[in-house]
Order: C-alpha cells, then sequence, then structure tokens
C-alpha cells in the first residue's frame, strides 16, 4: 500500500465553503433516510452526486441552494481543488445507488448502515472540512497497482 496520499486534482477551483454546506444539506437527508426508510431521498441525492460528480453543478440543486445560504449567510469563500470533491461526489453517487437498491429489495437494515456511512463522510466533510476522497483514491490506486 501507497503510504503518501494522493488527491485527483483537475486544477479548477471550487468554494470549499459551499461543498460545506452542500454535505450538510447531504447529512440532512441522510438522517431522513434514517428515520422514514423512504427511497425517494437516496433517488434524490443519487440524481444530485450524479450532476456534481459530472462536472454539472450549475444543475445540482444542492449546490444551488448552498450558494444562496452561503450568500445570505456571508460565510467567507475558501477556494480549493475540485477534483477531490468531484471524486467524493461520485462516491456518493455510488453509495446512494446502493441505498437506493436495498431499500427496493427491502433490505433497510443494510440500507441504514451504508447511509449511516454516507452520513459519517458527509459529517466529515461539512464540519471538519476533512474530504475522505482522497483516502478513496489513494486506497483505489494502490489497489489497483497491487
Amino acid at each position: 500500500m501507497q503510504s503518501k496520499l494522493e488527491c485527483p486534482i483537475d486544477g479548477v477551483k471550487v468554494d470549499e465553503t459551499r461543498v460545506r454546506v452542500v454535505a450538510f444539506f447531504v447529512i440532512l437527508f441522510a438522517v431522513a433516510v434514517l428515520v422514514t426508510g423512504n427511497p425517494v431521498l437516496p433517488a434524490i441525492l443519487l440524481f444530485d452526486f450524479a450532476l456534481r460528480g459530472l462536472n454539472l453543478q450549475p444543475y445540482s440543486p444542492l449546490a444551488l441552494i448552498a450558494g444562496q445560504v452561503v450568500k445570505l449567510l456571508n460565510l467567507k469563500s475558501k477556494l480549493t481543488d475540485r477534483g477531490p470533491k468531484r471524486f467524493a461526489a461520485l462516491m456518493g453517487a455510488i453509495f446512494s445507488a446502493i441505498i437506493l437498491t436495498l431499500l427496493l429489495f427491502g433490505l433497510v437494515l443494510e440500507a441504514k448502515i451504508v447511509t449511516s456511512v454516507l452520513l459519517v463522510f458527509a459529517g466529515l466533510e461539512s464540519f471538519a472540512g476533512f474530504c475522505a476522497g482522497c483516502y478513496v483514491y489513494t486506497w483505489m490506486k494502490a489497489f489497483k497497482a497491487g
């Protein structure tokens, strides 16, 4: 296993504050999934994560709302590379697809476990600015190389 942390870099900058607000909304959705088990919620997350992961942020409802929250609360902007955030969004889309599939097959406990993992990752991003995407990316590269 590689010991050096690597992140996907694409040279495009995004507002980390806005990303952290989006992660907070993901937390709200995840909690709602845990409480209700409603498959519509992970479907919405899947759609939104896919938009952001495919570089279609201007069409992401959560990103649009987060942008308004940042403006309304006059939160300070902090630029960061988009690559790790985009990779994390793609991972979020995969998690959301798994959660949706599990719920549709009636595997509620399993869906809640996967939702809880998503909740932890979103919480780390939102409250600590910690993006687990770089760690997953490094692990995936090491696994592929090995």
